[in-house]
């Protein structure tokens, strides 16, 4: 796998018609970590290499194209993105199941794959479904699903429906994500520990291209806001977030499980004992940052910008549950939207690509002390987690 940045640049330009301008070069750093601990720690297959280099390749592409479309479009530096909704909570707590909920109200603004990985041109309300980019996109064999049919399983991202913000923080080379989809020890360390005002800065850039011709409500998601909460905040000061809660110990050996299962679709090596390793306390963490931050919040005066849900509501009684958040939200929950919603859920049922089995005992992890690790949050938000 390579490791030459500028030779990458170098194919990314051709790719992007010979522009060269990547915008803040900050990217750079996380680029290099990336492909450094991809060659010399990810012990990737074949297919784990064309994955690596062509998830770097995509996004140095894309991030050509929209600082292409700023320079001959300089109005939009200056446009807000207003008071966007985030939800962020711990992976594995629903916040799929809500985001693809919210996504099927008609002025709710989502983030899709298609023009997260070619945003330029940028998409237009009138043919938002009918744009070539979209077609294609739902016209692709799931690659992913045909090699790895047990991710499906825990997992899935239909063109349709939204993706993660981890993909766009992913194209300043800045994501959790990266170190979810392969085994990167060391970038994992370098993201944990970075500060990641500037790839929210980029993200900003993102929606700011998308939203020009196909403007809404954005709603957007990603537990790897966690990460660093207060650089989304200052990038959003007007922001809304939506913490979905489920007792975190489940949720640990949950996560330990998917990232085993999508990470082994790009090794042969066995990472368990990483894994078990590293991801309870990378959830502790999380954990750590989400009451830090709203300790932060409240402080300033934003104590009525969050609004909570518990996993088992949402389970129970999806479109009551997001009645609940709409209305404490200040949002308007119209029969077009419920309808929408009701027909989603008809559709789109739990389990419908095959069950997840985990279990605690299947990574010799210990609840008591997990329960230990996570106990700030169990006290803190005990009445959702009933």
């Amino acid at each position: 796998m390579t490791t030459d940045i500028d030779a990458l640049l170098a194919q990314a330009s051709q790719l992007a018609s010979g522009l060269t301008d990547f915008g803040d070069p900050s990217f750079r750093e996380g680029l290099e970590v990336f492909l450094d601990s991809a060659t010399t720690e990810g012990q990737l297959t074949e297919i784990g290499t064309a994955a690596a280099e062509g998830m770097a390749l995509g996004n140095l592409v894309n991030r050509l194209n929209v600082v292409e479309w700023h320079r001959t479009h300089p109005e939009l530096a200056s446009t807000r993105v207003e008071s966007p909704i985030f939800l962020i909570g711990l992976p594995r707590t629903g916040t799929t199941a809500l985001s693809h909920l919210l996504s099927a109200d008609p002025k709710n603004r989502s983030l899709l794959g298609w023009e997260i990985n070619e945003s330029v041109p940028p998409p237009t309300t009138a043919t938002y479904r009918t744009d070539p980019r979209f077609l294609a996109a739902m016209e692709a064999p799931d690659m992913l699903g045909m090699i790895n049919p047990e991710f499906k399983a825990i997992h899935h991202d239909p063109p349709d429906m939204p993706l993660e913000c981890a993909t766009v923080l992913g194209q300043h080379f800045s994501s959790l994500h990266l170190s979810t989809t392969f085994n990167l020890p060391s970038y994992m360390e370098w993201v944990r520990s970075n500060d990641h005002t500037q790839a929210y800065e980029w993200h900003r850039a993102v929606l700011q291209v998308l939203q020009s011709e196909c403007p809404g409500q954005w709603q957007l998601k990603s537990p790897v806001h966690l990460i660093d909460p207060s650089a989304l905040a200052s990038v959003y000061p007007d922001a809304r977030f939506v913490l979905t809660h489920r007792d975190p110990v489940n949720v640990i050996a949950s996560a330990c499980n998917l990232v085993r299962v999508l990470a082994g679709t790009f090794t042969d090596a066995d990472w368990r004992p990483y894994i078990r390793e590293t991801w309870p306390e990378v959830i502790g963490t999380l954990l750590d940052n989400q009451n830090a931050f709203r300790d932060a919040q409240i402080a300033q005066g934003r104590a009525d910008a969050f609004v909570d849900i518990a996993y088992s509501d949402l389970v129970a009684d999806p479109i009551a549950t997001i009645a609940s958040l709409y209305d404490e939200l200040g949002e308007t929950f119209t029969p077009e939207a419920e309808a929408a919603m009701r027909a989603h859920s008809a559709e789109h049922k739990k389990d419908r690509f095959g069950s997840h089995s985990y279990s605690l005992e299947d990574w010799d992890l210990d609840r008591d002390e997990l329960t230990e690790r996570v106990q700030p949050y169990l006290t803190r938000y005990a009445a959702f987690l009933e």
